[in-house]
């Protein structure tokens, strides 16, 4: 099993280490602005036809079949292809995904709809959501065919939940919406090791599909799912997060850095077994990956959560208005206010796929 990290990085808590560690980034990027706003502007135009020089994109978490993605596109030379020197994908977890981009260290940060629309609502963050790539986010609660055996809301009475505290903001979301009262179960304060659970020690493990189900599954535990998408709580993960500023200022350099990710994907949902052995041969040894474990990820990955009916009509990363207003309803049932608007700016990937059509059909 990789080294433990179950659901933090989608997580709704803690709300004020975030706000802290975004609050500061604020401050920071004021006084770089102020200082640079004396530096001449030479224009986008000038800068794509130049080259875009270096970039950087925060992965939420470590370098694993999660970003197979960005991981093809890096070997294939798709950044180069798009006119970068270098691209440097940044290991996570950062404390903050959102803190990061407001510093201005990272040209993307991959983060989601949550943690970004808590930070715009709490501290007014100028940041935008420009896409995502997982249509559908990866929670689940987790449980074993001889243990706990949750296949249903129903299943939920009477039941031992295990919830890590920065995602009980989101488990209370779950249960609100769909009418459970608290008392109707029990929450545990556990860790992000699922040992517990497949100990026996509780009945259900708040979990990612792409993480703890697999390691279950590996072990031969016969793992069950409860997708939160599937049960009252949709909204978009892996998300492209950019500041307002870099939206308005460097759109070009934003767009050929989609263009790579669109070219990298495509790879490897077309050939996800080339994907993950491509993640464990450059990353395995650092990061402790397993072939077993990636090439699963990136299977669920591929049938369940980057592809949808709208990818096939729209391409990969973009987001419909209904799941945008999904993303925004599951921020409301955690108590978070903001709009759609205010969340996401989907202007860039529509100008790329106006000018770059053929990167639409990425199945043929």
């Amino acid at each position: 099993m990789t080294q433990p990290r179950g659901s933090e990085r989608l997580a709704v808590h803690p709300v004020r280490r975030t706000v802290k560690t975004v609050a500061a980034a604020l401050l920071m990027s004021v006084v770089l602005s102020a200082c640079a706003a004396t530096e001449p502007d030479s224009g986008a135009a000038d800068a794509a036809a130049d080259g875009f020089g270096a970039a950087s994109i925060q992965l939420s978490w470590i370098k694993n079949a999660e970003f197979m993605g960005e991981i093809v596109a890096e070997s294939a030379g798709y950044f180069t292809d798009a006119g970068f020197d270098s691209v440097d994908l940044v290991a996570g977890p950062p404390s903050s995904v959102e803190a990061t981009v407001i510093s201005g260290t990272v040209d993307i940060g991959i983060g989601n709809a949550i943690s970004t629309g808590t930070v715009i609502a709490n501290e007014g963050a100028p940041l935008k959501i420009i896409g995502a790539t997982y249509q559908k986010n990866p929670f689940s609660i987790l449980s074993l065919e001889d243990n706990g055996n949750i296949a249903t809301i129903d299943d939920l009475t009477g039941k031992t939940i295990g919830v890590q505290a920065s995602n009980l903001n989101l488990w209370e979301a779950f249960l609100k919406v769909n009418e459970i009262d608290e008392d109707e179960v029990t929450t545990l304060p556990v860790e992000y090791d699922p040992t517990p659970l497949f100990n026996g020690e509780v009945d259900g493990w708040f979990a990612y599909v792409t993480n703890e189900s697999i390691d279950a599954d590996l072990m031969g535990l016969n793992p069950v799912n409860l997708p939160l998408a599937d049960n009252g709580l949709p909204f978009v993960a892996e998300t492209f997060t950019v500041t307002d500023e870099a939206l308005e200022n460097d759109r070009e350099k934003l767009k050929a850095l989609l263009v790579a990710e669109i070219r990298g994907w495509t790879d490897a949902l077309k050939d996800t077994d080339m994907a993950a052995a491509l993640v464990v041969e450059g990353y395995g040894s650092e990061f402790g990956l397993t072939i077993e474990k990636e090439t699963l990820q990136a299977q669920i990955q591929a049938a369940d959560l980057v592809v949808s009916d709208e990818t096939a009509e729209n391409g990969l990363f973009t987001i419909s208005s209904e799941l945008q207003g999904q993303s925004i309803a599951t921020l409301a049932a955690a108590g978070i206010t903001v709009t759609a608007d205010q969340l996401f700016d989907l202007t860039l990937l529509d100008e790329v796929y106006a000018q770059n059509p053929e990167l639409l059909d990425y199945a043929n």
